[in-house]
C-alpha cells in the first residue's frame, strides 16, 4: 500500500518497498514520455546519476518506452574528469541509459572542456526547445543535481553553472563507492540550476535508502530556501517524490 501526502505542488509518494518505488518512478517516466511524443512528436529528458536511480532504471527494463522518439541530457558532471573514469557520470550515463535503452540521441557535459565554453555548449542544447521531464534525486544534504545548500540559486536566469561541492557531498560520492578517498572527488562540477531542473511539467525524485532519511524529512519540514535546496520542490515545479520505507524512517518516527 502505497502512502501519499501532498505539500504544495509537490506529491510524497511512500512506498513499501523500493522495487514498488521502482516500478512507480518508471510508469511516471513512461506516461510522461508517451505524452510528450504523442502532443510533439518527440521527448526531451534530463536524467539523474547515480546509486538513487538504480531501481528507477531497473524498473524501466520492462516497460514500453519509445526510446528512438528521446533525446536524453544528464544534470551533471566533474570539473577536470575523464569521460572514462569510473565515478564520470558521463561513463554512468553511457552504460545504463545510453546502452541499455539506446535514445535518439544522449547529450553529455564534458568535464574537460573548458568550463565557460562547456556552460554555453550544453547550455544551448537545453534551451533549443523544450523539457518534457526531469528525473532527478535528492542528495544527502539536500541538493538537487550538485546544487548545494546557501550556494544554491533558485531564481537565476542560467542553465548552467560551476559548483563547488561540500565537504558532505565529496563525502557521500565516498560513501557511495565512487572514489576511494575523499581529496580523490574533484572540488568543482559543472551542473545545471535549480530553475532548470524545474522546467519540465513533470519532475520524478526517486529517492530510496536510510541514509536519505533526513534530507527527506529536511524537505518536507525545512522552511523553504537554499539551506536544503530540495525545500524548494514544495513551491515551484511539479515534482513527485518516491521514498521507500528507509528513506521514509525519519518521516515514521515524526
Amino acid at each position: 500500500m502505497t502512502e501519499v501526502r501532498t505539500y504544495g505542488p509537490m506529491v510524497l509518494q511512500i512506498h513499501d518497498s523500493t522495487e514498488s518505488l521502482g516500478e512507480s518512478a518508471a510508469a511516471l517516466v513512461r506516461d510522461a514520455i508517451v505524452a510528450a511524443v504523442a502532443e510533439h512528436g518527440d521527448a526531451r529528458v534530463i536524467l539523474a546519476t547515480g546509486n538513487s536511480q538504480y531501481p528507477l532504471m531497473d524498473a524501466l527494463d520492462g516497460v514500453n518506452i519509445p526510446w528512438s522518439k528521446v533525446t536524453a541530457f544528464h544534470m551533471d558532471e566533474y570539473v577536470g574528469i575523464d569521460a572514462d573514469h569510473p565515478a564520470s557520470f558521463r561513463r554512468w550515463m553511457r552504460e545504463r541509459v545510453e546502452e541499455r535503452f539506446q535514445p535518439a540521441a544522449m547529450h553529455y557535459i564534458d568535464g574537460n572542456n573548458d568550463v565557460e565554453a562547456e556552460i554555453a555548449r550544453y547550455t544551448a542544447l537545453l534551451t533549443e526547445d523544450r523539457i518534457d521531464l526531469v528525473c532527478m534525486g535528492i542528495g544527502e544534504n539536500g541538493h538537487l543535481a550538485f546544487n548545494e545548500p546557501y550556494a544554491a540559486d533558485f531564481d537565476t536566469t542560467d542553465w548552467v553553472t560551476e559548483i563547488t561541492l561540500t565537504p558532505e557531498s565529496r563525502r557521500q560520492q565516498v560513501g557511495e563507492g565512487h572514489f576511494a578517498s575523499y581529496e580523490d572527488v574533484p572540488a568543482t562540477a559543472l551542473s545545471l540550476t535549480i530553475p532548470a531542473l524545474l522546467s519540465s511539467p513533470i519532475q520524478v525524485a526517486s529517492v530510496p535508502e536510510e541514509r536519505k532519511a533526513e534530507a527527506v524529512y529536511r524537505t518536507v519540514t525545512d522552511p523553504v530556501g537554499n539551506q536544503c535546496p530540495a525545500t524548494i520542490l514544495r513551491e515551484r515545479g511539479n515534482a513527485i517524490v518516491l521514498v521507500d520505507p528507509g528513506s521514509a524512517s525519519r518521516l515514521r518516527q515524526a
